[in-house]
């Protein structure tokens, strides 16, 4: 083969977000609710008469040896899964890094499936997710969940259970096609014009929650409870309830961390409300990225936060999970 092709989705968290921590789990056990969109990481890998490592991503890299990537995912992902001759990797993305959905985690998952098949591998959906996690955990001790892994891999809407020892149980739910249909309307993404690492929010949760920090872990023990309510009332199909949850939830979560949000994100959300949307929270760890609202009146919404400036990102839920084919 000459040339493999790999698709990973990126995600909306949709309850219990930041309880898939390791630093969380191991000691209380996790749990969250996420889907995976219609927006992807893409990459071509081409396999044949490379005589040097050429990545292309925000930059070009042309090396000799894996070691010598500076690009870390590329770097450390080669090293581990990949001992053939040297590889051309092309990336692309439809959203921004740094704007909340996941995008690194995508971004593994699809470099970790295109290596699979340019080996003629076949590798489960959990296999896949546990060796991005480790990528990026383990190796590169960065100070993330297993979530963006796991739904990239997996696909759909999905409740997920982070176990003390590592391992997960994913859950497909149960949605009826009305209560789909009505979170497929209801449900917008507005782009609040600011994108951020994840890296220093997550690392100040980290640090308090491993210190055993009362106000941090009793905040994730809330978070936890919230995505156990938001399943029964999402399978229940009471998405009213549901989106009042998610105001909850928003208000739970500006509280973990300084810089959560800011002086825009407050002025949008509120906007938000008071062109009838029931709930809505930042999606990801904080400081920037998107804003998922759930809209009663969704062009009210709409023309509010245009007004505003705020770009909308239409989308829809997606249910393959990470893909890839090959091309002779």
């Amino acid at each position: 083969m000459s040339v493999i092709f790999s698709r990973a989705p990126l995600r909306i968290s949709l309850g219990g977000g930041g309880t898939d921590l390791p630093s969380y789990y191991g000691e209380h056990g996790g749990y969250l609710l996420s889907g995976s969109i219609d927006k992807y990481v893409y990459m071509l890998t081409h396999t044949v008469f490379q005589k040097r490592y050429r990545m292309k991503y925000s930059e070009t890299e042309e090396v000799d040896t894996p070691a010598e990537i500076k690009h870390p995912i590329f770097r450390e992902t080669i090293r581990k899964h990949w001992t053939g001759n040297p590889l051309e990797i092309a990336v692309v993305a439809d959203v921004p890094a740094g704007t909340g959905m996941g995008s690194s985690g995508a971004f593994t998952v699809c470099l970790i499936k295109g290596l699979a098949l340019a080996k003629r591998q076949s590798v489960t959906p959990g296999d896949l997710a546990e060796a991005a996690c480790e990528i990026e955990l383990d190796i590169l001790e960065e100070p993330v969940g297993k979530q963006d892994q796991y739904v990239s891999a997996h696909g759909g809407i999905c409740a997920y259970t982070f176990n003390a020892d590592g391992t997960v149980k994913v859950e497909p739910l149960e949605l009826e096609e009305t209560t789909l249909r009505k979170l497929r309307n209801n449900l917008l993404l507005f782009y609040t014009g600011e994108a951020r690492s994840a890296s220093k929010i997550l690392a100040d949760q980290v640090t308090r929650t491993a210190a055993s920090d009362n106000e941090m872990v009793e905040n994730l023990h809330r978070t936890k409870e919230m995505g156990l309510r938001s399943r029964g009332l999402l399978e229940s199909g009471d998405l009213e309830s549901y989106a009042e949850l998610m105001h909850e939830h928003w208000e739970n979560k500006r509280r973990r961390s300084p810089g959560m949000t800011g002086e825009r994100i407050d002025t949008l959300y509120t906007l938000a409300r008071r062109s009838g949307a029931l709930g809505g929270k930042l999606v990801g760890a904080g400081g920037g990225g998107f804003l998922l609202i759930y809209a009663q009146r969704p062009e009210d919404t709409r023309q509010a936060m245009a007004a505003a400036g705020a770009s909308e990102l239409p989308f829809d839920f997606e249910f393959q999970g990470a893909i890839g084919n090959e091309y002779n």
